[in-house]
């Protein structure tokens, strides 16, 4: 949130040092192509764009989005103090092949697919196998159209609670995977014909009827469960939600892609009976409706899935989407930058999904890079002038915490710490974007004994090492905001801290304590500025 000397110099800057693709006919990386079209919507919209931001402010960004983290002070120092005109590219190739990325990545879209409080117990209680999966995805860098393949098919163990959050509700699981994998809204089609877009109500059964016959089979003890399909069973519809009446039993809809092509399916023959399905033993349907639609889905050719993966990457990365909401790529809803989103979408196709490969494009380029300082005070700025501000996740809090500590990295966080932090840092936004912090969350940070106890001195961690140094008390200060907020403290900030710091001849481990705790309860702590 701080401001910074130098200005915005659009594809000048120096980001050497990175590994760059080529994605456009031109012979362009993606990075510029990124910084061409969001300039000219700049000069067409005359906005002046933020200035570049500062290696501080840039280097708590990168962590934050790329490891889920804050960097320590040694990393901190270190690169603050790194005079290679190409470290930010340097940076981004370390962090992106650091193990941590995966567990990051692993958090992000274990979100997106479930949210914060999935149907079912079972969806919840048994969400660690699933993230277990997920992580393994991106540590080996499995493209992404891959690994949504497999979570929509549920074979392999963990994949399975995907499907079992929606047990027995085929227009739930429509719903989900339309908005999640297709950047489609088909909720409006269920009780009625879209008012504003083309689908329809068969529209919306024919998805239905891919999920219809999935069948959650219940574990015995700590096996997983087990998704079965069956051969026969059809979505039975009758007609708009107002036109309803008693003992309406409807007509069966036959199975149809979203594109509008009707899923060719070989009839059931007259004399089979369906199989008993066993946790053990599960039998194949005669026809498999899922695989058609998880291989429709994750298909090159699908007009939804490569856009809509784009789309959402961005927005992860540069705060809203290039249609947003990135769940709404709808003919009312138009792209802000539309030959930018045909670039991303192509360079997805290109690279064949892998992700990794376009988020070093994205935060290698210099509108990622933009200071967060502005005229515009809008929480997601339409136009990219400047870099969107966010509170950090639950997840992002749990981890920075015990690092601007200076606890070790063996350092683990109690069930309770855990709990209450999801509690209560889970759901910072309005729904728009706008943060909203919650009273809770705000007596939490402050009174908290976890907090505390994390914090107080114990041995090697950033108190103990505040007490031990020999140094002068400007220098303890040094320390202390390089630790905690990654970047060194202004002249007024400092004076402040030491005359605090110097209040007793002694400098109590209680004057460093709170030092610490004014520090990480503070707004900038919170956020990624």
């Amino acid at each position: 949130m701080r401001s910074c000397l130098r200005w915005f110099l659009l594809l000048s800057a120096v980001v050497g040092g990175s590994r760059a693709t080529v994605s456009s006919a031109a012979g362009q990386a993606l990075r510029q192509v990124i910084d061409a079209e969001v300039q000219a919507a700049w000069q067409r919209e005359k906005l002046t764009p933020a200035p570049r931001a500062d290696d501080a402010a840039f280097l708590r960004r990168i962590y934050l989005d790329l490891l889920g983290t804050i960097p320590t002070y040694e990393e901190t120092k270190a690169f603050l103090a790194d005079g290679d005109a190409a470290k930010r590219g340097k940076l981004i190739d370390r962090l992106l092949d650091d193990p941590r990325f995966a567990l990051h990545q692993r958090d992000v879209w274990d979100l997106v697919l479930f949210g914060r409080n999935p149907a079912g117990y079972d969806a919840t209680r048994r969400r660690p196998g699933f993230k277990k999966w997920l992580a393994e995805q991106f540590a080996r860098n499995v493209p992404f159209d891959r690994w949504a393949r497999e979570v929509l098919l549920g074979r392999e163990e963990g994949t399975e609670l995907y499907h079992v959050q929606f047990r027995s509700q085929p227009e739930e699981a429509t719903v989900a995977v339309s908005r999640i994998f297709l950047g489609t809204q088909l909720q409006c089609a269920r009780c009625h014909d879209h008012p504003y877009e083309s689908w329809t109500q068969h529209d919306f059964y024919g998805m239905a009827a891919f999920f219809v016959r999935l069948v959650v089979l219940d574990p015995s003890g700590k096996k997983p469960h087990r998704i079965a399909e069956k051969s026969t069973g059809e979505v039975l519809f009758s007609g708009s939600a107002k036109d309803q009446k008693p003992g309406r039993k409807g007509e069966p809809i036959k199975a149809k892609f979203l594109s509008g092509k009707l899923l060719d399916e070989p009839p059931v023959p007259k004399d089979f009976k369906e199989p008993k399905q066993k946790l053990d033993k599960i039998v194949p349907p005669l026809f498999s409706r899922k695989e058609k639609l998880a291989e429709w889905v994750t298909s090159r050719d699908n007009p939804f899935f490569a856009r809509a993966v784009a789309n959402r990457v961005w927005a992860q990365f540069l705060g809203r989407g290039l249609v947003h909401p990135v769940d709404d790529l709808s003919s009312r809803n138009q792209p802000s930058h539309p030959a930018l989103l045909k670039a991303l979408t192509d360079h997805v196709l290109a690279e064949k999904f892998d992700l990794k490969k376009l988020i070093r494009e994205l935060v290698n380029s210099e509108t990622y890079q933009l200071a967060s300082t502005g005229a515009n005070t809008e929480a997601l700025p339409r136009w990219f002038e400047r870099a969107r501000v966010r509170p950090l996740s639950a997840e992002e809090l749990l981890a920075a915490l015990p690092v601007a500590a200076g606890q070790p990295a063996s350092f683990k966080h109690g069930g309770d710490t855990i709990e209450y932090f999801t509690r209560y840092f889970g759901e910072p936004h309005d729904g728009q974007g706008n943060f909203q912090g919650s009273l809770f969350e705000h007596l939490f940070m402050n009174n908290a004994d976890n907090i505390r106890r994390m914090l107080s001195a114990s041995k090697g961690n950033l108190a103990d090492t505040l007490i031990r140094m020999k140094e002068p008390a400007a220098e303890k200060v040094d320390r202390l905001f390089l630790s905690v907020l990654s970047r060194p403290p202004s002249a007024a900030e400092r004076e402040r801290f030491v005359q605090h710091l110097s209040s007793d001849a002694k400098m109590t481990p209680a004057l460093i304590d709170e030092a610490i705790w004014a520090l990480v309860s503070c707004a900038e702590f919170r956020f990624n500025h």
